[in-house]
């Protein structure tokens, strides 16, 4: 996996704080050929999962950022940001968490995903409430997400910022030369050997990168811009430097200084102030950002004992998640095998369908089917194959209980 790796290091541009990347060549650099730099200091390793509030889920942000890790995560201090979004889909999905922490300690990584994710951070905001914390470090694209929750705090001795754009070119033809090696390329396409470490980097090809770059910067600032409320000349103003502790929120860059179990505090009182805590206005929200109108069904009233929800970790949310997709599935199957349709359940649980869109299809179809049919003593059309077999009867049936238990 190292030349993957070494691949998406060089001749393209990348969101991350330049003391990183020396850490990073410094290990990679030796093992795929290439001279090493100094360390600063060794890769951390992943953080185990902090402690969080009733009702909020904790989101790890923590080490290098990729769009894909190759399950390189726990061995080599990355984090994919594939896997920050399905740890929020499970949050989001799940109905015991009322708000998501993102708990940010990254110097940042690869531009490619980057913003796709704090886009996904901000429309999930709307469903229910993403907060972040730098604790202790949210550099380049790591901030690029921090700075798409609605609140972001930063630790005392913590740092935001490196809004700013880095690629790198490694020219080897020197120690090709001394090595005794020669690399001629033959191409089709006057680009196509542009950034090869075995040549100088000419300058249409340093034009063309410096142009890339140049395009993600502006991404970058009006993101930022945007997300925090700034002029993008203000943003721009910043040079890529690193903000700390009280100057990050003089900047602008962050709303306050605390540490994690602060934010989660203040997190969690206004998550009760605004009832974020109450399963009703959970459902609300929902349907209201899904646009959705929901059934006749109304949650039930929940006693105030059980408002307080406990918080889960990203693996107990995920099998609860998975418990309930099956539960799901079982129940739309059920349904399908009732009405006379097994075949439709697949159908409906590869598009999602939730159980009371479900039941509002088949409703609909059977009023249909009425109304072409002339009844007289009969309750249900005859020609609803199946009607007659008790849902246990069912193979459909049959396949998705199995399918439960196995999850």
């Amino acid at each position: 996996m190292l030349p993957h790796l070494a691949s998406r290091l060089f001749g393209t541009p990348l969101l991350v704080h330049r003391a990183k990347l020396d850490v990073i060549l410094s290990v990679l650099g030796p093992r795929i050929g290439l001279p090493g730099v100094e360390m600063a200091a060794a890769i951390p390793a992943p953080r185990q999962a902090t402690p969080a509030q009733p009702g909020i889920a904790v989101i790890p942000v923590h080490g290098s950022l990729l769009k894909r890790s190759l399950g390189l995560e726990a061995a080599s201090g990355l984090t994919s940001y594939a896997e920050i979004g399905g740890l929020i889909d499970v949050a989001l999905a799940d109905p015991q968490v009322s708000g998501i922490l993102l708990d940010i300690d990254s110097p940042g990584g690869e531009v490619n995903g980057c913003f796709e994710l704090a886009r996904k951070v901000r429309e999930t905001a709307r469903i229910k409430p993403v907060w972040a914390i730098a604790n202790d470090t949210a550099f380049s694209a790591a901030y690029a997400l921090g700075c798409a929750a609605q609140r972001l705090f930063v630790t005392e001795t913590g740092g935001v910022g490196s809004i700013g754009v880095i690629a790198l070119h490694v020219d080897q033809s020197v120690k090709d030369t001394q090595d005794g090696y020669r690399y001629t390329a033959l191409t089709a396409g006057a680009h196509k050997n542009d950034y090869s470490p075995h040549e100088p980097l000419d300058a249409a090809a340093r034009a063309a990168l410096q142009t890339e770059v140049d395009r993600l910067y502006g991404l970058f600032v009006d993101h930022v811009a945007a997300l925090r409320g700034l002029s993008a000349e203000s943003v721009r103003a910043t040079e890529a430097a690193l903000y700390f502790g009280p100057n990050a929120v003089a900047a602008g860059l962050a709303d306050a200084v605390g540490t994690l179990q602060t934010a989660l505090q203040e997190f969690s009182d206004a998550l009760r102030t605004q009832g974020g805590l109450t399963p009703q206005s959970r459902v609300a929200r929902r349907f209201e950002a899904q646009e959705v109108i929901p059934m006749s069904e109304t949650p039930p009233e929940v006693p105030e004992a059980h408002q307080a929800l406990p918080a889960a970790s990203a693996a107990d949310l995920l099998a609860q998640a998975r418990g309930e997709a099956a539960r799901s599935a079982q129940a739309i199957a059920e349904m399908c095998q009732i009405a006379g349709c097994p075949e439709r359940a697949a159908e409906f649980i590869a598009t999602g369908r939730t159980e009371q869109q479900v039941r509002a299809v088949l409703l609909e179809a059977r009023a249909q089917r009425s109304a072409q049919v002339e009844l007289s003593d009969q309750h249900a059309p005859s020609d609803w194959a199946g009607a007659s077999l008790a849902p246990e009867q069912s193979p459909v049936v049959a396949a998705v209980k199995k399918l439960t238990h196995k999850e």
